[in-house]
């Protein structure tokens, strides 16, 4: 008879603990504050509000789950949930505590837990939907200015207007292309360039930059090539060679 009566009050597998009114308060607080920023960032707020729950709750959880805690609609939590899950900031796993239910099983979410990897799916999201169309439309803007401009030469408004939009592409086209290199990195090597680049003050990193202002653009890409194709083992040895020579120099 306890047996019996045990078995009915004991949790089933895989049950999520109830969360604790401090924590979930916390975590809403976080919520709220993710979704204000994820604006910034181009992403709705109710996106980045059910990232941020998800990640603080570091569970699989389900739709409705989520919904209830985020005080949504059926409808705002089935497209915020399907938001995410295009960016890549969330992804769908079998509901974890479909016990004792038959027929197929249910849907549950769950944070991508890896920051790099999100991270790196965001901004690569970011230059599809803003990078990229922005470009495009300089670079048509561009043309037609240099077209019309050829028509009226003497029109100096429009010189100036397409002289400005050639400089003006060129720095677009720059900062898209370092932006699209984030999410061809994979996640650990982000992590540790950001890590190495973090370990260095910022005044060690300013000294590089005027550094850099005194060379020639020639000699710093020949050396960066010569780099890029040397062998891990070779590069190791040229970095302590480097090393040495610079220690000698500087005295």
């Amino acid at each position: 008879m306890t047996s019996t009566a045990t078995a009915r009050v004991t949790a089933p597998p895989h049950a999520l603990p109830t969360p604790s009114p401090s924590a979930e308060a916390l975590r809403i607080r976080l919520a709220d504050a993710w979704g204000e920023m994820g604006a910034a960032w181009g992403v709705a707020p109710a996106i980045a509000r059910v990232q941020a729950y998800l990640l603080a709750r570091q569970a699989p959880l389900t739709e409705r789950e989520v919904r209830e805690a985020l005080g949504l609609s059926h409808r705002a939590a089935s497209l915020a949930l399907a938001e995410a899950e295009s960016w890549g900031l969330i992804e769908r796993v079998a509901e974890p505590r479909r016990v004792g239910r038959r027929g197929p099983a249910g849907a549950a979410y769950q944070a991508v837990g890896d920051h790099w990897r999100w991270f790196g799916r965001v901004v690569a999201e970011r230059k599809l939907r803003e990078g990229d169309p922005i470009v495009e439309i300089l670079e048509q803007t561009s043309a037609e200015a240099t077209a019309v401009s050829k028509r009226r030469p003497d029109d100096r408004d429009l010189a100036q207007l397409r002289d400005w939009l050639s400089t003006f592409l060129v720095f677009v086209r720059l900062f898209d292309r370092a932006v699209g290199l984030v999410p061809r990195l994979e996640p650990r090597e982000l992590e540790r360039g950001l890590r190495l680049l973090g370990e260095i003050d910022d005044d060690t990193v300013m000294r590089l930059v005027r550094l850099l202002e005194g060379l020639e653009d020639e000699d710093v890409l020949d050396l960066v090539v010569a780099l890029s194709h040397l062998s891990p083992t070779s590069a190791r040895r040229a970095t302590r060679l480097m090393s040495g020579v610079i220690r000698t120099v500087a005295r």
